[in-house]
């Protein structure tokens, strides 16, 4: 196995551990509020402070790791650590003032996020947002540590981050329920705090060394701030988005805003498992591969990153829409999580994993493009994709009978569009990469996904006739109905030959020989 196969695979175990315990705290947010007005008021309170400074830091991540590699190839170790110092305080600088803005300015902002919200919703929105608001340092100092990590081939740390993260806001939610709703936003607050001294003793294993050393005109960072602009303003649109959709949704039913969130949660658990997996440890390979023009090699890369992509996330998608229903129910109905918000939210997953593939391959395509150190691409297709987004948004929900469920189609339509976009942007960059080997696979992959959603779906009626109804019984009908249409989608494509899965084959087989 290559050292990059070992990374992901790695980062793909230590992000499976961080995101189960990611969902157990949605789990325990549907258990104890369920879809209810303090629920939406909490959720739009986390979701302020990620939008606010989740567009600068991926942008800072992604800027910082070519920039890191360039300074120490020409610099060295010293410089390098000298260029981290640099970013790291202007960083915190830059969101000690968003922290102030932020507080003075919370009830604009929360209306900004939710203009549905009024009396109780509103002020526990407002109290809730101030005092996450205050956690964006933490936040800020959390994304240098992680790109940091990073470049220095340290990938499961990161990967671990949120744990401690979402330890706490688990403790807060039950804190909350058995003193008072406003104790809820404190254990998150506690948690952004620790995501930073998590990860802080393996940045000094890794040689990192905290000086307060602050330089505005450094040649480096106006080199990071020419490539982070593009980049900023690229997932500031894709954050934007999600505004647009909680907006929308905060004018429809109560608990239309949570719907949309368990369901959304449930889709970036596959995201956050396999793709920012594949992203994470490739994009610095892309980016050594650029910087070298080895242009085969780096074809090659593409191929295979969107191909193993499409591998995984096709019959995830399309299981996700079969079982959609039987999901939510499973996983979230108890408590205050009633059969109307499994309803509401299985709507909601079904028109999410529509254009699962899209959300996967749009990560994966831009990397592609900041490696070639173009982050204008990927801004101008984001753009693009945004606007379609609030046009079918208001389509859907304004002039159909959609709804919830038209808020989470034009999402999926307008991802599907980026990428198709960023395929055709990227054949024009560098030529031909590869499309043809990639759309094979994809067909492969959907033919494959549609016989393992017919044996799913018998397997699942079969079962669920003999065994009935209940927690443990719906619990084995559901693993072994997925588990069923697993192995015939495995089957399948080997059946079909496709290179990345006869690849992995070939290695087991000279394991088997050699042992």
């Amino acid at each position: 196995m290559s050292k990059v196969a070992k990374a992901a695979l790695g980062l793909m175990v230590a992000t499976l551990l961080a995101k189960i315990l990611g969902f157990g705290r949605e789990l325990t947010l549907a258990s104890v509020y369920g879809a209810s007005s303090t629920s939406d008021a909490f959720l739009v309170a986390m979701n302020i402070p990620a939008v606010i400074f989740t567009a600068i830091g991926t942008s800072l991540g992604t800027a910082f790791i070519p920039i890191y590699c360039d300074v120490k190839s020409k610099l060295g170790e010293n410089g390098a650590k000298k260029y981290t110092n640099n970013v790291f305080n202007i960083v915190v600088m830059i969101c000690i003032v968003l922290s102030i803005i932020g507080a003075i300015f919370t009830p604009q902002i929360v209306k900004l996020f939710a203009v549905g919200f009024e009396g109780e919703t509103l002020r526990q929105a407002t109290y809730f947002t101030r005092v996450m608001i205050l956690g964006i340092t933490f936040l800020g100092m959390s994304y240098i540590m992680m790109a940091y990590l990073q470049v220095n081939d340290n990938f499961v740390i990161p990967g671990l981050m949120s744990i401690p993260y979402n330890i706490l806001i688990i403790v807060g939610i039950i804190a909350s329920a058995k003193i008072n709703p406003n104790f809820l936003p404190w254990g998150a607050f506690i948690g952004l705090s620790l995501q930073f001294l998590f990860q802080f003793p393996f940045a000094m294993k890794k040689g990192y060394r905290y000086r307060p050393y602050v330089d505005f005109k450094d040649e480096q960072m106006k080199k990071m701030l020419w490539l982070i602009m593009p980049v900023l303003i690229g997932v500031a649109v894709n954050q934007m988005n999600t505004i647009v959709d909680r907006t929308i949704a905060s004018t429809l039913v109560e608990g239309s805003i949570s719907a949309l969130n368990y369901a959304n949660k449930l889709n970036q658990f596959v995201m956050g498992m396999f793709i920012v997996s594949i992203s994470s440890v490739i994009y610095p390979v892309l980016s050594k591969l650029s910087t070298e023009d080895n242009k085969k090699e780096f074809n090659k890369s593409i191929v295979t990153s969107v191909n193993t992509v499409s591998l995984l996330v096709i019959p995830i998608s399309v299981g996700a829409i079969i079982l959609a229903n039987p999901i939510v129910k499973l996983l979230f109905q108890r408590g205050e999580f009633d059969a109307r918000a499994t309803h509401m939210t299985a709507i909601a997953l079904v028109f999410y994993s529509i254009g699962m593939i899209g959300f996967g391959l749009r990560d994966i395509l831009g990397k592609v493009f900041y490696s070639l150190q173009d982050t204008k691409t990927p801004m101008t297709n984001g753009i693009i994709a945004m606007f379609t987004n609030i046009v079918l948004n208001l389509l859907f929900v304004k002039f159909t009978n959609m709804q919830l469920a038209g808020l989470a189609f034009a999402t999926s339509i307008s991802a599907l569009i980026t990428i198709t976009l960023l395929f055709i942007s990227l054949r024009k960059k560098i030529g031909p990469f590869g499309g043809k080997s990639i759309l094979i696979v994809m067909l492969k992959s959907i033919l494959s996904a549609a016989m393992m959603a017919i044996v799913t779906l018998v397997v699942y009626k079969f079962l669920g006739n003999i065994l009935g109804s209940g927690f443990i019984n719906e619990a084995i009908t559901l693993a072994l109905s997925v588990g069923a249409g697993a192995i015939v989608y495995g089957l399948s494509i080997i059946v079909l030959k496709v290179d990345e899965v006869n690849l992995i084959i070939d290695k087991v087989k000279e394991k088997i020989k050699k042992n």
